[in-house]
């Protein structure tokens, strides 16, 4: 069924606020970067607020999944776009009474970061709730899909409201944009939980670490993640901030189309592709499926870093753009589909912690590696490095599911069915 979630009753609703929360949460990027540069021009400011948006998810996520297990998911997503727009109020207010300092921004760009972290696994939870295990894929494809127009327009508005109304009122703005998703969720029937058929769990401390120790109990669930953790600690979010770099050898002007067009390509691949999947129907979840899309991202930036055509680079940053959004929505759809019901959001938590808290080292890595070979070939190095360690993994999986469907003649009809999916 072609774009089957969105059949579901009160879908439709959810995917627009969700899209519409993370376009404001790219317009306060935009104001905010723009304004501490033009302020402080701290580099090490810069990279804080890059960090500071995954460092929460290393540090939180697995206890805030826990929270979205034991909880009503709707009222822990309004409590993180109630941060999210006490972020944007504290910068209208610092901004306009010219009080801002650094000290202001790490606390707000701090905030902002335990926003989303609030956000992810409610946000989980619901999508599984709202449209159920059958048309759960098309559920993440769609929402990763809303998010990343969001993702693309978020800039775009927040750039006009900048050089239109100034960044005081652009922020008190911003909070409004907020708005429609929370009173949405007031309304929605769904809290997260009603097609858990069976009991929350008591929120317990131990319980919270204790699902490190059984994530290798999935090896499903397993194999995704240590997937995202290799493709967010080798090349994560490290692309965007080297375009510049890109573009200069490319001989592009950082005012011009040509580079523009650098900058928003693989959001543009990412919506490319999830339309294109839930163009074609229903496409089965797998772990394998998640890997070859990433073997193809790798392959891409590969391509991209070490190309000197703008036709061939732009290409290549949408096919990884598509390859991207493939591979982080079916781990996604994977992890919340053979998690264990009344835990499913502690998994959700720890695939997070994982895949985007692994993003915290990415530029760590490309930077060292960059002061050393140049950043064109630090990007390809790890790129290479990630294909082999995608392809490594790839071999992993399809022999370790060999072993499993070999030793299914002895068991039953229900567990083989079990082992299929896996």
């Amino acid at each position: 069924m072609r774009f089957a979630a969105l059949r579901a009753p009160w879908y439709r609703g959810y995917l627009a606020g969700g899209s519409l929360m993370m376009g404001a949460d790219h317009v306060e990027h935009a104001i905010t970067y723009f304004v501490m540069w033009q302020l402080f021009e701290s580099p090490v400011l810069a990279g804080f607020a890059v960090i500071s948006h995954w460092l929460p998810q290393l540090l939180f996520a697995i206890p805030f999944g826990a929270l979205a297990d034991r909880f009503d998911c709707r009222r822990l997503i309004q409590l993180g776009a109630a941060c999210f727009m006490l972020a944007s109020l504290g910068w209208a207010v610092l901004i306009a009474t010219g009080t801002l300092e650094e000290w202001h921004c790490v606390v707000l760009l701090l905030l902002h970061g335990l926003a989303g972290t609030f956000w992810g696994p409610a946000d989980q939870l619901m999508l599984y709730d709202i449209v159920g295990p059958d048309d759960l894929p098309s559920g993440v494809r769609l929402m990763a899909t809303g998010l990343q127009l969001g993702m693309l327009g978020g800039p775009a508005v927040g750039a006009a409201l900048l050089f239109t109304v100034g960044p005081a009122w652009a922020m008190a703005i911003n909070v409004l944009l907020y708005v429609p998703f929370v009173v949405y969720l007031m309304v929605v029937p769904y809290d997260g939980h009603a097609r858990n058929g069976s009991v929350r769990e008591p929120l317990r401390l131990r319980d919270v670490a204790s699902v490190l120790r059984d994530v290798p109990r999935f090896p499903s669930i397993l194999a995704v993640t240590v997937l995202q953790v290799l493709v967010g600690l080798l090349v994560g979010q490290a692309i965007l901030p080297l375009l510049p770099e890109f573009g200069a050898v490319l001989g592009l002007d950082e005012s011009g189309v040509a580079y523009g067009l650098l900058i928003v390509a693989m959001a543009t691949g990412a919506v490319a592709g999830g339309i294109g999947l839930e163009a074609i129907g229903r496409v089965r979840v797998t772990p394998r499926l998640a890997i070859v899309a990433s073997a193809v991202f790798a392959t891409a930036v590969l391509v991209f870093s070490v190309s000197r055509s703008f036709p061939l680079s732009l290409a290549a940053l949408v096919l990884a753009g598509m390859a991207s959004l493939v591979s982080s929505s079916t781990s996604q759809a994977v992890v919340q589909l053979t998690a264990p019901a009344a835990r499913r959001g502690r998994f959700i938590g720890a695939y997070s912690m994982a895949s985007a808290g692994s993003r915290v080292g990415s530029g760590v890595i490309v930077g060292a590696l960059g002061a050393w070979i140049g950043v064109t070939w630090a990007l390809a190095v790890d790129a290479a490095i990630l294909l082999v360690a995608v392809l490594a993994l790839l071999a992993v999986v399809t022999v370790a599911r060999r072993r499993m469907r070999a030793a299914a003649s002895d068991l039953s009809p229900s567990e083989r069915d079990a082992i299929s999916e896996a």
